[in-house]
């Protein structure tokens, strides 16, 4: 538990992973050998567990936070922004909704924040000199370290392929949770947004005409393809063209059993055939993802299936048009 005597205890009040703590809070804690504990709105500590820390709100002061302080032993609080949060006329040619939550969640909070005798940090000497009579500190920016062994799994399917989508969804929430590496990128509506929002380093890409969507296949490099088809009469009647897209994006593919891609693909030589499991799906994603060797000796045969079906097409047109 926290005590008067160790004041390098912070407790860091924000709405979820933002941009605001990671380029600028986080940094300066970091630093040093802070205690640092994260928490929102609905996550309340005791008002034991706040004796001797100091508590920094990250541009909104949740209300129920107000009650708990007004009879916890803290050292001191801290505002900071890194828009100008507490002028309510600043936001004036900013959506109605938007202002309304900056009114509710730091203007109104402005005299609180007064009376309490709280430190005011900002992000930029125009903020720092507005607010000079508090007196405001200058808090500048860090950049975020680029992760480069992000694995980027996806799934492209259509409206029609909405079992699927729901199908994937607990596979892709359990590999999300056991590999910190991994992104997700789906396309897909408000219903898909919906159904994969709430999972982390989650991408939902709005639907796109065909030309726009060809252009976004080689806009970035992506290392898994999947590609679950669940029975039904209308999967029955697919094509395999998933396959090339896949390859296409330097992906390796996971596809379902009785299917038409199950029929061109060899298990474990140019892609992954894996029985409509959600768990058997999750254990081969993370296989792949832990095994780039596997992934490129899976892509480079994969690419060389489709120089083999491209020349099937092409003996197939002969006679077509005879």
């Amino acid at each position: 538990m926290p005590s008067l005597s160790n004041p390098k205890t912070f407790y860091l009040v924000h709405a979820r992973a933002n941009a605001s703590t990671d380029f600028f809070i986080l940094p300066l804690l970091k630093s040093e050998n802070y205690r640092v504990l994260n928490h929102d709105s609905n996550d309340l500590p005791t008002k034991d567990e706040l004796i001797g820390s100091t508590i920094i709100f990250v541009r909104y002061v949740p209300q129920n936070w107000i009650k708990l302080l007004a009879t916890a032993n803290i050292r001191k609080i801290i505002f900071f922004m890194d828009d100008d949060v507490l002028d309510i006329h600043a936001s004036r040619d900013t959506p109605w909704l938007y202002r309304l939550k900056l009114a509710r969640l730091s203007a109104c909070k402005y005299n609180w924040l007064k009376q309490q005798q709280a430190e005011l940090w900002v992000s930029t000497p125009y903020l720092q000199q507005k607010y000079a009579d508090w007196p405001a500190k200058l808090l500048l920016p860090s950049p975020i370290a680029a992760q480069t062994d992000l694995c980027r799994v996806f799934y492209h399917g259509t409206a029609s392929h909405r079992a699927d989508i729901r199908w994937l969804q607990p596979v892709i929430d359990q590999a999300l949770r056991q590999d910190s590496r991994l992104v997700f990128e789906i396309i897909g509506d408000h219903r898909v947004n919906r159904l994969y929002r709430k999972l982390p380093r989650v991408n939902v890409i709005h639907t796109m005409q065909w030309p726009s969507y060809q252009a976004f296949l080689g806009l970035q490099p992506r290392h898994i393809g999947l590609n679950p088809l669940l029975p039904s009469p209308f999967n029955q009647a697919r094509s395999y063209t998933k396959f090339f897209d896949i390859t296409r994006c330097g992906a390796v593919g996971i596809y379902s059993p009785n299917s038409i891609c199950a029929d061109i693909i060899s298990h474990q030589h140019d892609g992954l055939i894996v029985d409509l499991d959600q768990q058997a799906w999750v254990d081969a994603i993370i296989q792949l993802a832990n095994n780039p060797p596997l992934r490129q000796t899976l892509l480079n045969n994969a690419q060389e299936k489709v120089k083999n079906l491209a020349e099937q097409a092409r003996q197939s047109h002969q006679g077509l048009l005879d």
